[in-house]
């Protein structure tokens, strides 16, 4: 369903082929229509931004209670539609909010002063560099404590305020102080308005004596956001180069989200006839059916074939790429000559990929037999959450049913990600059922927040991957620091659940027992959380992992270049 709030559109998914937002264009918040009268309870800054975060879309809120943010959750929680949820530390809360966007559209955390705020500040750094429009609220200090030189708790010791301020710039689009009624209401508007424009973080402090305050209602004018005369040369120029090449690909990047260029991708794709692949941040944004798709280009580990054919290409469109170490458009279609020259030339050097060695009764549980039956329980109705790791090259080899979502933090790849990311990714679209791989070492960074994913409610089906360490790392550089301290996976997971909520684990050694797992995890079960700790030799990984790894290492350990 579309919502507009005066000139902004908010665009939530309403189909299931592609797995990023609807286009839509998103201009600014703007009132075009005669102003509500509020009492004098509903008519304070705390429920004005309570309204705004329903308005565009953010009907879910991550939070981490402090005393600088308390009344202002108060007047979250009073806002009808607004639902508040209480993450077990802030990181997770930010990480939530991260997953929440990549589903809705936008997502946001309330945090206390510092502590909270400094806490938050990794998964801000990596939303941003996912291109996720997040809104990051902090209950900041009382109006009257600035610039008295107070020393204030929850800070380094010092009476400069700016601190968080600072460390916030360089990962968010827009950072608003808010610590005066008058400019109060421009100041969140703005914010919002910009994070929806830019689809980056943004900033918000909000005084903790300020939330309760009653003020007036308000209006923005919008904000223009395209320049047509610049996008029509773009696209002429564009045409013509693409015109002229005899074999041309196209690749699809993980800004397609960021523009809610999606559907667009794949309709040029139908005009022009080029073979087309995506970059592995971009897996899910299109749907793997296209009659073209060839697969993931991802250099030496791409799918099978795939980097041969855009190699070879003469020609190359890569729409939204982000080109990094790691991974080294409506108007346009109806411009394009229609060329397959580079899909036939991939039908015709393609072979089938084969399936793993059948198991022998009761053999060690291979990490190639795990991904084989995961494969079998995608559908429209799931999405697969893949942790930094393994996991990201065995769920890139997933052939994803049209509608199924993905998601994976390729660019920041912090280690703890897919916790958070699951539990606001559950919360964004109830009506699918998450599949998260996550490894040890990455769930040992961020586990508590199983415990809100069951306060919630969730029916979430986790794939513990147990190997006894950061395999990841092991492939670029070993050493002991890669071993970690065992732990007991489902006995934890029992231990947080308490017997509350509903939860089921497994604890699995061999197929015939992931296989009963999984019949479990979708038959009896279905209305559980289910937590499946899956035991792996830890030398048990992907061929690409090994590639990879050895690339990674080689281009980290090149010498200084000569001064």
């Amino acid at each position: 369903m579309d919502t507009k709030i005066g000139s902004l559109d908010v665009c939530k998914p309403t189909s299931n082929d592609v797995a990023c937002p609807d286009n839509g264009t998103v201009s600014t918040i703007q009132s075009s229509v005669s102003p509500t009268i509020f009492n004098s309870s509903e008519a304070t800054l705390g429920r004005h931004l309570a309204r705004r975060l329903v308005q565009i879309g953010a009907t879910d809120v991550f939070s981490v209670p402090g005393d600088f943010n308390l009344t202002l959750l108060d007047h979250l929680i009073a806002e009808p539609g607004l639902n508040l949820i209480g993450c077990c530390n802030e990181l997770n809360a930010g990480y939530a909010a991260d997953g929440y966007a990549r589903s809705r559209g936008v997502g946001a955390c309330v945090v206390t002063f510092t502590v909270g705020g400094l806490s938050v500040l990794n998964a801000i750094a990596g939303a941003y560099s996912e291109n996720l429009p997040l809104i990051c609220i902090v209950g900041g200090p009382n109006t009257n404590d600035y610039g008295t030189n107070r020393i204030l708790h929850h800070t380094i010791g010092l009476p400069d305020f700016s601190q968080e301020l600072r460390c916030f710039q360089t990962v968010t689009c827009y950072q608003a102080v808010v610590n005066h009624l008058e400019d109060a209401h421009e100041l969140i508007d703005t914010a919002i308005s910009t994070a929806l424009k830019e689809s980056k973080p943004v900033y918000i402090s909000i005084s903790c004596n300020l939330a309760a305050i009653p003020y007036p209602t308000f209006s923005l004018h919008p904000v223009p956001l395209s320049n047509k005369m610049g996008l029509e040369a773009a696209v002429e120029a564009t045409a013509k180069f693409l015109n002229k090449a005899v074999k041309p690909v196209l690749v699809g990047g993980p800004k397609l989200r960021a523009a809610k260029a999606c559907e667009a991708f794949v309709e040029l794709a139908d005009a022009c006839g080029y073979a087309m692949a995506v970059m592995p941040s971009a897996k899910g944004l299109v749907p793997e059916q296209h009659p073209h798709f060839i697969g993931t280009y991802w250099g030496a580990v791409s799918t099978a074939f795939c980097a041969e054919i855009v190699e070879s290409a003469d020609a190359y469109l890569f729409a939204g790429p982000i080109f990094n170490d790691y991974s080294s458009v409506g108007e346009l279609a109806k411009r394009l000559k229609h060329n397959n020259t580079s899909y036939e030339n991939y039908h015709r050097i393609f072979v089938p990929e084969g399936h793993p060695l059948k198991s022998e009764p009761k053999e060690p549980l291979r990490i190639n037999v795990l991904f084989q039956h995961i494969q079998k329980m995608l559908s429209s109705e799931t999405a697969v959450i893949a942790e930094t790791g393994d996991s990201w090259f065995n769920c890139q080899k997933l052939k994803l049913p049209r509608g199924c979502g993905y998601e994976f933090q390729m660019q920041y790849g912090s280690i703890g990600w897919s916790v958070g990311a699951t539990l606001g990714y559950a919360q964004a679209v109830p009506e699918k059922r998450v599949i998260a791989c996550i490894g040890d070492g990455s769930f040992q960074v961020t586990a508590q927040d199983v415990s809100t994913m069951l306060r919630c409610g969730q029916k979430t089906i986790i794939f513990l991957i147990n190997n006894g360490g950061y395999t990841i790392e092991v492939e670029i550089h070993d050493g002991p620091y890669n071993v970690i301290k065992n732990w007991n996976y489902t006995g934890l997971v029992e231990a947080i659940h308490n017997g509350e909520g509903k939860c089921w684990t497994a604890k699995v050694f061999c197929e015939e027992e992931l296989i009963e797992a999984i019949e479990t995890a979708t038959g009896a079960a279905k209305e559980c959380l289910c937590f499946i700790e899956v035991i792996v030799h830890k030398d048990d990984t992907s061929k690409e992992l090994l590639e990879w790894g050895s690339r990674v290492s080689a281009a980290n350990s090149r010498p200084p270049n000569p001064q």
